[in-house]
């Protein structure tokens, strides 16, 4: 791992030309394998999404809910309003 720091670092130039072609030679490789392992974590991101919108849409709903039987509750124990005195 020193090669690698050194060679970021400044330390060694032929160390970064020799990693930098490596990428190069080995990336046409490599990326064709890495495709389903990326697919497959976008999916499963997607679907978690989605799971979560739901969830927090029902919390939503229930929480809405509950506010709405608070202000029933409360308006149903307010005290009647006073009528007013006549004006003259």
């Amino acid at each position: 791992m020193s090669a690698l720091e050194d060679a970021f670092k400044g330390g060694n130039v032929v160390t970064a030309l020799v990693l930098g072609v490596g990428a190069v030679v080995i990336a046409p490789a490599v990326l064709p394998a890495t495709r389903p392992v990326a697919k497959a974590l976008i999916k499963a991101g997607l679907i978690a999404y989605d799971q979560a919108r739901t969830a927090l849409a029902e919390l939503n709903e229930q929480a809405g809910d509950i506010l709405a039987e608070a202000r029933a509750e409360i308006a149903e124990h307010a005290p009647a309003p006073a009528p007013e005195a006549e004006k003259a």
